[in-house]
């Protein structure tokens, strides 16, 4: 029988979405790929050229940059803050990110759109980290709520 059950609705408010993206400097995509035609390889692409330090993370060793970027293959070896954790993995894993991204000290802890576990939500608020899942921080910047750095070009 085929699975029927529809990605859960989070339903956050505006300003805490805006907050997070206006707080945000620095961002662990974990998922990150070098193939063009990988969503989060667009996602990754729109967020750094609007401003956003980029850190992508991919397991593969023969992945060592993506748009001229380091790639570190590992939560654990990025060598500097990190101000959000975005997750482009499958939802099975968000509760091992969440775990962490509460060990390197990130203070935001995002599920891409279909990452979602409410355990892994709960132990990163339970940390203090914001939580977002369900979502895409690059749909999210060009909602009306959002004005800072719409003036750039893409």
């Amino acid at each position: 029988m085929p699975d029927t059950a529809i990605d859960p609705i989070y339903d956050y408010d505006p300003a805490f979405i805006a907050d997070i993206l206006k707080s945000v400097k620095s961002i662990a995509m974990v998922g990150a790929s070098a193939d063009k035609t990988k969503f989060s390889y667009g996602v990754l692409r729109v967020l750094h050229e609007t401003g956003f330090e980029m850190l992508p993370v991919n397991s593969n060793p023969k992945v060592t940059e993506i748009r001229g970027i380091k790639v570190y293959h590992s939560l654990e070896e990025i060598d500097r803050p990190v101000d959000m954790v975005e997750v482009f993995r499958p939802k099975e894993e968000l509760l091992g990110f969440a775990e962490k991204a509460i060990a390197i000290g990130a203070k935001v802890l995002w599920g891409q759109i279909g990452v979602y576990d409410d355990r892994a939500a709960k132990l990163a608020e339970d940390a203090g980290l914001k939580v977002v899942m369900n979502r895409c921080p690059k749909i999210e910047l060009f909602r009306p709520f959002w004005k800072p750095k719409l003036d750039l070009t893409i």
